[in-house]
């Protein structure tokens, strides 16, 4: 018997190291080092961030209800957050990552972030969210699989490969952040990366010696192809030369599958395709990310290029790239590729029902918000970006933390329903008081200039309508109420105006912001403050042990002394040993 035990000790040991777990939901858990590191993506060398040493850091992976434990360690000089777009925090914005709601982590510090993959699949990304740092880097992929009981709605693929793409600057994102403080443009940027990586030289325009992304594919199979754009303001048309590109999946819902030879992927999206190599192996072949909405003659060098090269390829790619299939200057015919996605509801998401299920046109609206954005403008001497006229202001003490401790005046609740045109623009904390078990219509008016991608932190939301002028009343008669995709990032093209359908089931503090980077940094963001006004502790966490202090509540946080990776390693290993003396009591007890 007690070398039954032994082995039980040694089993449940092995479990607890590898992440798995022998009762509730599985857990992966992840380490970070958050630091600064020396590259050359466009062949100058400049500071960029890396997660383990790593530019784009590391895959999250998990599968639907799996437990996430990320233990981040900053090693900047500077304040950190890392946020997880689009991964639903279920009754845990405790966990978001955005100042808005989290306290930063000091330098030399670490925090535990600790989260479920509630109801969701497919492909997403983090990056952090404090001081334009994701413009140096920092961000890496995420990817919630099916769980095994939950088919995919295509024959599984052979292989997946990950692209990570954007537009990219020469200089740190002080540097950039202090251009924006100066009341300037960024102005273009100088390139595109692919995986971290430059160029391929594909004309006498590109410099040499600059590494580039080469992936290596083999005759007749099909791979799944995920693509972010984490990029700080450019929307980017994908491409691969000779192939096609099957929509699959966007932001945790399947598509309806739609073969397409390029695709427009604005900042902050994420989709997933299924790429055939059915091509011949007489060269490798190109993969582009170029610039959209812009000049493309003038933006001609801000554009990624990798390869894409078969196992038995006979020799490098050569000649022009090619060319994506509809014109910028037709926006129409822009708008309506977007128009095409739709939902799958066929298909299982995370459950074993077809998506298209929950019937969402149905429902009865309860509020409408108009979210207007306008081009920046100067408020008391400063650049200033604004939704519906008001420029956000962080307050001091995150809201979530403020409410938690009944710290008064962090914030007001008067964020309007519509653009206030009587009132000059102004900067404020004002927040939206959303009502729980709502369901709302936000509409985005874009009266900017540029192509802007606004999320929804904690939810997904159905895209039911886009058009280009100005949204009104009646324009609910075009709107798709049966199979409209829903997710949780989307594009408003400038002059239009884009249609979402919410519904308020999840209680928390959640950020609303436009993605393009340079304009959620002057202020176009605000948030949802929803409260279940009946809270028993079963729709919404408690405070996390771990929760940092700052601002008005920082007298509360106590110093962190010792090395927290030591203290992690002691406290599994203290865990390990309770629950192997536990079964050699219990081993030793039944033997007597």
């Amino acid at each position: 018997m007690a070398a039954t035990a032994y082995f039980f000790a040694l089993f449940f040991s092995f479990a607890l190291l590898s992440g798995f777990s022998l009762a509730g939901d599985p857990f992966v858990s992840y380490v970070f080092e958050v630091s600064y590191i020396t590259a050359s993506p466009l062949g100058v060398p400049q500071q960029v961030i890396a997660v383990n040493g790593k530019f784009p850091g590391p895959v999250i992976s998990g599968t639907t209800n799996y437990n996430v434990v990320v233990n981040v360690f900053n090693r900047l000089d500077e304040p950190l957050l890392l946020t997880w777009p689009g991964v639903e925090m279920r009754r845990n914005s405790w966990q978001d990552g955005v100042v808005g709601t989290n306290c930063p982590i000091p330098p030399q510090w670490n925090f535990t972030y600790d989260f479920q993959l509630k109801d969701q699949i497919g492909s997403f990304y983090y990056f952090p969210s404090l001081n334009f740092q994701k413009a140096s880097g920092g961000f890496g992929p995420v990817i919630i699989n099916n769980r095994d009981l939950v088919p995919l709605p295509f024959p599984m693929p052979d292989g997946e490969i990950t692209f990570v793409i954007g537009d990219w600057f020469t200089q740190n994102h002080t540097a950039l952040r202090s251009i924006l403080d100066s009341g300037k443009e960024l102005g273009m940027p100088d390139g595109v990366l692919i995986n971290g990586k430059g160029p391929y030289k594909y004309n006498s325009s590109v410099p040499d010696g600059i590494e580039y992304e080469t992936v290596h594919v083999d005759p007749g199979k099909t791979y799944r192809i995920r693509v972010h754009n984490v990029g700080i303001s450019t929307s980017l048309n994908f491409r691969i030369q000779n192939h096609k590109l099957l929509l699959v999946e966007t932001e945790g819902r399947y598509t309806s599958q739609t073969n397409f030879t390029d695709f427009d992927i604005h900042v902050g999206q994420s989709y997933s395709f299924l790429v055939t190599m059915d091509q011949n192996a007489t060269s490798d072949y190109y993969i582009v990310a170029s610039a959209r909405f812009v000049n493309e003659t003038v933006w001609q060098r801000v554009t990624g290029v990798g390869i894409l090269h078969y196992s038995n390829s006979k020799g490098q790619a050569s000649g022009p790239l090619p060319v994506p299939a509809t014109d910028v200057s037709h926006p129409w015919s822009v708008m309506n590729q977007q128009r095409a996605i739709k939902q799958n509801t066929s298909a299982s998401g995370a459950r074993p029902n077809p998506q298209g299920s929950y019937h969402y046109g149905q429902i009865n609206i309860t509020s409408t918000y108009i979210l207007r954005s306008m081009p920046p403008t100067t408020i008391n001497g400063s650049l200033r970006a604004t939704l519906n006229g008001i420029s956000f202001l962080n307050p001091s003490t995150p809201m979530r933390l403020a409410d938690q401790h009944k710290v008064k005046g962090d914030y007001k609740l008067n964020f309007p329903e519509r653009p206030l045109d009587n009132r000059p623009p102004r900067i404020d904390t004002s927040v939206i008081n959303a009502t729980y078990k709502g369901f709302i219509q936000v509409i985005f008016q874009n009266n900017d200039t540029k192509v802007q991608s606004f999320h929804i932190d904690g939810y997904s939301f159905y895209v039911v309508a886009m058009d280009f002028g100005i949204w009104s009343e009646d324009k609910k008669g075009t709107y798709n109420n049966w199979d409209a995709i829903s997710r949780s990032t989307i594009e408003v093209y400038p002059g239009a105006w884009t249609a979402v359908l919410i519904s308020l089931d999840n209680v928390g503090i959640w950020n609303i912001r436009v993605e393009n980077l340079d304009r959620w940094y002057l202020g176009q963001e605000t948030y949802m403050r929803i409260v279940n006004p009946e809270e028993n502790g079963n729709t919404e966490m408690d405070q996390p042990d771990n929760v940092l202090y700052c601002g008005a509540l920082k007298t509360l946080q106590k110093e962190q002394h010792n090395s927290a990776a030591t203290s992690i390693l002691n406290g599994q290993l203290k865990l390990i040993f309770s629950m192997m003396m536990v079964l050699v009591v219990t081993s030793v007890s039944a033997f007597c």
